[in-house]
């Protein structure tokens, strides 16, 4: 992945879950023959960011042997079981000084598409660069979302079982938004019932 113009931009997914509510790791489940974090991966790298980290927790090794020989750079999270703000302040810590934003993709959606981490990629290195960009599914705004460094101080400050939502709220009028392609965000493996109509709606190969 080559230096982009405008600046660095990386992406960071949230992997460390420690999948209480599915009662196995949701991210070595196996679809259409690879595993979900696979899937998502391999969907990040197609977006053509200039780096992609992986935050583990939860099945850590098993999701680091899952993705073994894929051009990523594994940081492991050992306070995941406080919450998902520190697996995001884990990523936003491990980015080198020249990254100017990071795209945040959570390790459960498979079906994330590539096309919407590429547009909120390109929005993000707009002039002035905003300080946060959402992907809109309709009426909805959900992942994947670009965080620029103007609003990194504050989202390592962020504890708890939260995401950037609240920084998000604090600059609700500088959001950026890019509209998707798709009626509805992709879907969260937090359960079995979401995991077998995934499986039932997933290409077969």
């Amino acid at each position: 992945m080559a230096d982009s113009p405008g600046g660095r931009i990386a992406g960071i997914v949230l992997a460390a879950g420690a999948s209480t509510r599915l009662g196995r790791p949701k991210q070595t489940l196996d679809l259409g023959g690879m595993p979900v974090v696979a899937h998502v991966v391999e969907r990040v790298l197609a977006s053509e960011l200039d780096e992609v980290i992986v935050v583990t927790g939860g099945a850590g090794e098993e999701v680091a042997a899952a993705l073994a020989g894929y051009p990523i750079r594994i940081v492991p999270n050992p306070a995941f079981r406080d919450g998902q703000s520190t697996s995001l302040i884990a990523g936003l810590r491990a980015l080198p000084e020249d990254v100017r934003a990071a795209v945040v993709v959570l390790g459960d959606q498979p079906g994330v598409d590539p096309a919407d981490i590429a547009a909120v990629a390109v929005r993000g290195r707009a002039v002035p660069p905003p300080p946060i960009v959402m992907t809109a599914y309709g009426s909805e705004r959900s992942h994947p979302v670009l965080f620029g460094r103007a609003v990194f101080p504050e989202l390592l400050a962020i504890s708890g079982d939260q995401g950037g939502r609240e920084v998000i709220r604090a600059h609700a009028s500088e959001v950026a938004v890019v509209a998707s392609a798709h009626p509805h965000p992709p879907v969260d493996l937090d359960t079995d019932e979401a995991y077998r109509q995934l499986l039932d709606a997933w290409p077969r190969p």
